[in-house]
């Protein structure tokens, strides 16, 4: 008697679910990333040409920022809520009439939140800058006026004030969106080690150094609150150096404050956003 042949209704049952589910595999491949971006002027990219057309007048938003960069490498599906001057307390509060929380953006699905915050808190960034800048104007460029009139006060500022709001803000995106990965950048160098360029920063030459080191400060503080939450810090430090305001164009990430062609002084260029867009895919392991 011959052997009857196998049942093939198992093996058709296999092969169909083996179907549906490379397919199902294949559509959430397909899928584009949920990307809230966040932030202030260096992510929205205040100044650098074209603007977007869709974000509120007040944020001065580009095409061309870090976020846009990203969205398009990786064709991800982004909700861009940047704007110019934003503070940690702008994810929690509106910013300008009719601008929401920026905190609003993000959801429980949200699969990708990046940010740069926390240079405008307590006015550290242009206070410093303004500070700075009118000290070594008195002097035309020599000596350490704003060091040694203003010592450590904008460190201080940076430890005791911005330090805990980057940490409520950063436990506050993740409470928003539990899953999501969150990245918050550190702020490309702005001036050299040493040295300066009086004729586009008019910082005194004794002064770089110390305006250096509140920047290397701030950036300090990004990282421990990002650590602190169990966020990912984006380090500019090493990518960025000899890259600062004082380097010719096409060189510098970040625009003067004299013979520059950003008219939002002390900012990234599109250069500067591309490269601040690659890092941050570099270390997030995208595009």
């Amino acid at each position: 008697m011959q052997p009857r042949p196998a049942p093939i209704r198992p093996l058709v049952a296999f092969v169909i679910a083996a179907i549906l589910g490379l397919t199902l595999a294949a559509q959430a491949a397909a899928s584009p990333l949920r990307y809230v971006a966040l932030g202030d002027s260096y992510s929205a990219a205040s100044g650098v040409l074209p603007p977007d057309l869709f974000a509120p007048p007040e944020c001065a938003r580009s095409v061309r920022n870090y976020p846009h960069v990203i969205a398009m490498a990786t064709a991800s599906q982004l909700k861009d809520v940047t704007c110019g001057a934003a503070e940690t307390s702008h994810f929690f509060e509106s910013q300008y009439p009719g601008v929401p929380p920026q905190l609003d953006a993000v959801k429980e699905d949200t699969q990708l939140v990046t940010m740069t915050i926390g240079g405008n808190d307590s006015g550290v960034f242009i206070d410093t800058i303004v500070a700075c800048g009118t000290a070594g104007l008195s002097t035309l460029g020599q000596g350490s006026p704003c060091k040694d009139r203003y010592g450590s006060s904008f460190e201080d500022t940076i430890r005791t004030t911005t330090y805990p709001s980057l940490v409520k803000s950063l436990t506050a995106v993740r409470a928003k969106a539990p899953a999501a990965r969150v990245a918050i950048l550190g702020y490309p160098w702005i001036m050299p080690a040493s040295g300066g360029c009086f004729d586009k920063m008019p910082v005194a030459e004794g002064d770089v150094p110390y305006v250096r080191g509140i920047q290397a400060t701030l950036n300090d503080a990004i990282q421990r609150a990002a650590a602190a939450t169990g966020s990912t810090y984006i380090d500019l430090n090493l990518v960025s150096n000899g890259h600062d305001a004082c380097q010719p164009l096409g060189v510098r990430w970040v625009e003067p404050v004299l013979q520059g062609t950003n008219p939002v002084i002390v900012h990234p260029n599109a250069l500067g956003e591309t490269e601040m867009a690659a890092q941050t895919m570099r270390v997030l392991g995208l595009g």
